[in-house]
């Protein structure tokens, strides 16, 4: 049986609408004589991410929280946190070519989402990309509680836009997020690049 048409859009944002150049982590890497994607091992191992992801603790927490592990291999407390907020400077870019898709989106009538794990800097974030009222709704994991892949995650979602599951098209670069989505009723796409874009669009049709 086919799936009914998405009438609305629900996109991830780093690795879709956000993009980090990997040059700027491994810069900072070897100016402070690091080892390289140590930056992003840390910060990203579960037991440290989760708690800011789901709002437990705040941005500035985990980031101090990097920087103590990192203590040992910078060299010392200051240039850890030296190191850190040097690579913490860099808030990334926006992909214009999705965001041209979002633009065409709305201007259709098809409401847009950005839905996020994020900490609680996501609102500074989107501003400083110069991001604000570019999109209907934001569900931000450090708001709810929940983060994706758990289906409360995506009820949410769908709560926010105003749209039953069936009828949410999701767009993430990451295979479990996308896995996540599906089992919680939603069209989902794993994005690839630019070259998606004409599938989406297509997807959309409008």
């Amino acid at each position: 049986m086919a799936r009914e048409r998405a009438t609305a859009l629900l996109l991830d944002l780093d690795g879709v609408l956000r993009r980090f150049d990997p040059a700027v982590a491994a810069g900072v890497e070897r100016d402070y004589g690091l080892a390289d994607g140590v930056l992003t091992e840390i910060a990203m191992q579960w037991g440290r991410l989760q708690p800011v992801l789901t709002g437990q603790v705040s941005h500035d927490e985990w980031v101090s929280s990097v920087a103590d592990a990192l203590a040992e291999p910078a060299g010392g407390a200051d240039r850890a946190r030296a190191a850190v907020e040097q690579w913490q400077r860099y808030r990334g870019e926006v992909d214009t070519e999705v965001l041209d898709l979002v633009r065409e989106v709305r201007a259709a009538g098809i409401k847009v989402g950005l839905g996020t794990n994020a900490t609680d800097l996501l609102d500074a974030d989107l501003a400083a990309l110069g991001l604000v009222g570019e999109l209907d709704v934001v569900v931000n994991s450090s708001t709810l509680g929940v983060h994706k892949p758990a289906p409360e995650y995506f009820q949410a979602a769908c709560a926010a836009l105003a749209t039953p599951p069936a009828r949410v098209l999701f767009v993430d670069d990451e295979d479990w997020a996308v896995r996540g989505a599906r089992s919680a009723g939603l069209s989902a796409h794993r994005w690839g690049g630019h070259a998606d874009l004409r599938y989406l669009r297509a997807a959309l049709n409008y």
